[in-house]
């Protein structure tokens, strides 16, 4: 799976950072929201918890009556309806022999909601969305019959053919719970003996009360942490956006060009992933910049070096068809044949060190031996370059204990840049000496000569493209590019490259190559 696929953002990809972060948490709310409908299922349970209630006190309210003697009867039902705050009524058969509203103060009102503050309206509009929302169960409305008989409550039906206590829950008219009770005191006997049933109301306003207190404090709750989601949102959305804005516009501006020194802000107080990410972001873009300078310095050095055999070439063509004398003709053919060569040696380290970078970050590196590496390449430069009489000493340690990992061609050609160097500075009869040294660490070779040396100064410079120091007589043989080929290709493998004084204090110079070492098991 590609990185592409792996962080593709469907249907939220067109959304910015600050909406997504808003989206989140606003989600997590919406859950916390539910919880109203927690509020549903626990008006419910007072109401059956209620119901269950009176059911008990109904059925104790009529044994009670049923046992004390008539003229006792008046006394209890109205007693019972002040005490218990409910509306008790005896039907004889299906007439009214006693209410408790008529034979003392009512023990509550029903309240008409036209009359009532629009504070009520809303808290009543609101029961009735969030019941629309959890789907809660809707109760009938209560109506108090036109002419009070037996008859016109279904409820006393109910419980005349049940033959047990019944409670029915209806809505006032002002959407409180309303309990509608009835039981038998006793059964009809006979005609002239009717059944006496008892049904007893009760406006249960305390439950809505109690609901909406709950209510009243989940959402006080809910508000106080919808403002603090919102208000951490938009401080993750300061913190993480606007610095990643900032960024964005760096690297706009780095993209376009416009200006030579675009400064990325590190944020070095940022300790967590936007402030590695900045630092990141800085250091590439002064990688960008330190390679295109490069680029840039290099193109212009090219320019430079390559008009010079192609100016010295022109010439010499030009004059070639003007002179006749054999002698002169063959000069300037051999000063063709040199620049010739030259341009040729130039093309060929150019594309090599134009390539060299990629090539190293793609090679498969292996496990081999420096020193049999060296060896084989000092026993070829011995056999070819005696005819220059320099002479080549090679000390090393036993096989096997300079072991290092990388690329064996790209490491020779390193190798054979610095001592076509040294055997280049070196005088007639001079000596080139080769000394490998190994340790837990690191795998040391020294290419040491008898040359003029090289000035602290120049230590650093010698590796340019380009540079080149060199006497007169060598002009144009070297192309000025091996030792930065050699940087190059040591760089690659982990290693380093450094120019030091001969240890026994005779004129010469000495490379140091360090290669990291890989120890055997």
């Amino acid at each position: 799976m590609s990185e592409d696929t792996s962080f593709r953002l469907r249907w939220s990809g067109r959304w910015s950072l600050t909406t997504r972060i808003l989206v989140v948490n606003i989600l997590a709310l919406a859950f916390l929201a539910g919880s109203f409908a927690y509020l549903d299922s626990y008006r419910s349970r007072l109401i059956e918890a209620r119901t269950e209630r009176t059911a008990r006190e109904v059925s104790l309210m009529a044994a009670a009556i049923a046992a004390a003697p008539t003229e006792k009867r008046p006394q209890l039902v109205q007693s019972f309806g002040a005490q218990y705050l409910r509306r008790i009524r005896l039907y004889d058969g299906d007439t009214l022999i006693l209410d408790s509203f008529q034979l003392g103060s009512p023990s509550y009102t029903l309240r008409n909601p036209s009359e009532e503050p629009w504070q009520r309206k809303a808290a009543r509009l609101l029961d009735r969305s969030f019941d629309r929302i959890v789907g809660g169960t809707r109760y009938p409305v209560f109506n108090e019959p036109t002419i009070d008989t037996a008859g016109a409550w279904p409820a006393i039906a109910a419980v005349r053919q049940a033959g047990q206590t019944e409670v029915f829950v209806h809505y006032a008219p002002d959407r409180t719970p309303m309990l509608v009770s009835a039981t038998n005191l006793h059964t009809a006997t006979t005609p002239d003996n009717p059944a006496l049933s008892m049904l007893v109301t009760e406006n249960a306003r305390d439950i809505t009360r109690t609901t909406r207190s709950e209510r009243w404090r989940l959402a006080l709750v809910l508000a106080g942490v919808t403002i603090s989601s919102v208000l951490l949102s938009l401080f993750l959305a300061r913190t993480i956006v606007q610095p990643l804005r900032i960024l964005a516009q760096a690297a706009e501006r780095v993209k376009a060009g416009r200006a030579r020194d675009v400064v990325v802000p590190r944020l070095p107080a940022r300790r967590d992933e936007i402030g590695h990410l900045a630092r990141a972001v800085a250091d590439m873009t002064s990688a960008l910049r330190t390679r295109i300078d490069a680029s840039e310095t290099f193109a212009a050095d090219l320019t430079h070096e390559l008009k010079n055999p192609l100016a010295s070439l022109r010439s010499a063509v030009e004059t070639l068809g003007k002179i006749d004398n054999p002698v002169f003709r063959d000069q300037l053919l051999d000063i063709i044949r040199q620049d010739a060569e030259r341009l040729d040696r130039l093309i060929t380290d150019i594309a090599e060190i134009s390539r060299l970078d990629a090539e190293l970050t793609r090679t498969r590196f292996e496990l081999f031996d420096l020193g049999k590496l060296l060896d084989d390449m000092i026993r070829a430069w011995s056999a070819r370059q005696d005819i220059h009489g320099v002479r080549f000493a090679y000390a090393r340690q036993q096989q096997g204990t300079a072991m290092v990992m990388g690329d064996k061609d790209r490491l020779a050609r390193m190798f054979h840049n610095l001592i076509d160097n040294a055997q280049s500075f070196s005088p007639p009869n001079g000596l080139v000496t080769i000394a490998l040294a190994s340790d837990d660490q690191l795998a040391t070779v020294r290419i040491t000569d008898e040359g003029p040396g090289i000035p602290r100064e120049s230590r650093e410079a010698i590796f340019r493209r380009f540079h080149s120091d060199r006497p007169d007589s060598s002009f144009g043989r070297h192309s000025g590019l091996g030792l930065a080929i050699a940087r190059t290709i040591i760089e690659g493998h982990g290693g380093h490259i450094i120019v030091d004084d001969r240890d026994d204090e005779q004129s010469g110079a000495s490379f140091r190559v360090e290669l990291p070492q890989v120890t055997q098991e």
